[in-house]
């Protein structure tokens, strides 16, 4: 992947605090893919969520990690395809939005 080549999609990836090294660290080996991203702190509610810790269950809300993502549109099949077989992870989710523009400020 050519890092100075427009971007076209972003991809956020949403997962339990537990998975965050070993995602990031799967990330970090496949910059065929990927060339950087970011990392929020959030929070998931629904069925979806996986409350796993006494505090969330009373919270009704779990930890959890967003990494946002640009990516090539190209790259997005494979990266999701080794994301699944790497995590297996029912708690683990992802969604693709079109990406208008991207830039920076200097």
């Amino acid at each position: 992947m050519n890092p100075n080549s427009e971007y076209d999609c972003a991809m956020t990836l949403a997962f339990p605090l537990a998975l965050e090294e070993q995602i990031v660290d799967f990330l970090l080996d496949h910059p065929q893919w990927v060339s950087g991203f970011s990392l929020i702190d959030a929070q998931g509610m629904g069925l979806g969520a996986g409350l796993r810790s006494a505090m969330e269950k009373v919270k009704g809300r779990a930890r959890r990690r967003l990494m946002s993502l640009l990516l090539h549109s190209q790259d997005v099949e494979p990266l999701v395809a080794a994301l699944r077989e790497e995590f297996h992870a029912p708690d683990m989710a992802y969604w693709v939005l079109p990406l208008l523009a991207f830039g920076r400020m200097a």
